[in-house]
């Protein structure tokens, strides 16, 4: 585990189904010894064990209840409860409002509930909602996806990380995003609707709040079907004129302060 005072590792980015190699979006925010896994889109618990075992993670944060975000908290559920995981205590789990329902529904088989609170430590997620997670501070803002939907800020030792989850360019992500030292921000639109309420960002919109922001650098993610990484990154560089990565699946991210990152740009210009 990364002794880094904040690490973003992409177990997955692919949107809406998992794509051979490609997990849906799912991440770990570690630092300090902290574990933290960001949705858990399809596939992601798998990927996720090649860095942490899930009696090791100090949280899990759900930005809302799309499968492509959610569905490996099933698996996740047997894992701890009826296989070789043993858990101290069950695993906080932040979500929006009605996960553990959600969840039960999935789960329940016989006339009695599963018994999700024996996994997870559920507390709901709500418009400014705060929590500390070991080293990490995670600040959760509402975001406008058609549903009740979150983005999250994560923040340790002065650094911070912004994940849009998904959502239409909104005052909230922005605000969330002011100041960032890495915003990952969705760019599933190859181009906003013709009609209809926009719920996902374009790459242009992510390139547009991540300037707004005044973002230290952006990672383009949850990149739609009908763009390819590429394409999504010049576009996003059209509007926002900072570092732009694309969260390829395994890639690995240290979360550098934007005064470091000033700093070695300019020694090595």
């Amino acid at each position: 585990m990364t002794s880094e005072v904040l690490h973003l590792t992409v177990l997955g980015s692919a949107t809406p189904y998992p794509r051979a190699d490609d997990p849906c979006s799912g991440y770990l925010v570690s630092g300090a010894g902290t574990r933290v896994w960001v949705d858990a889109g399809t596939g992601t618990l798998a990927e996720l064990q090649r860095h942490v075992r899930l009696d090791e993670l100090d949280a899990i944060w759900i930005s809302h209840l799309h499968a492509d975000h959610s569905a490996d908290l099933l698996t996740a559920f047997y894992a701890v409860l009826y296989a070789d995981v043993r858990l101290a205590a069950p695993i906080p789990l932040y979500g929006p409002p009605g996960i553990a329902g959600r969840l039960a529904h999935f789960l329940t088989n016989t006339a009695t509930r599963s018994p999700i609170e024996s996994a997870f430590a559920v507390e709901e997620l709500h418009d400014g909602h705060r929590a500390r997670a070991g080293a990490l501070t995670l600040t959760s803002r509402a975001v406008s996806h058609g549903m009740p939907a979150f983005a999250l800020r994560a923040e340790a030792g002065g650094r911070s990380l912004v994940y849009s989850g998904d959502t239409a360019p909104c005052p909230a992500l922005t605000d969330l995003s002011e100041g960032c030292d890495v915003l990952l921000c969705e760019a599933d639109s190859a181009r906003p609707p013709e009609a209809g309420e926009q719920v996902h960002h374009t790459p242009e919109d992510a390139g547009d709040t991540a300037r707004a922001a005044g973002a230290g650098r952006l990672i383009v993610t949850h990149v739609g079907p009908f763009l390819t990484p590429g394409q999504a990154v010049a576009r996003a560089a059209t509007r926002f004129d900072g570092p732009i990565d694309h969260a390829a699946p395994g890639a690995a991210f240290p979360v550098v302060s934007r005064a470091a990152a000033g700093t070695s740009a300019q020694a090595n210009a």
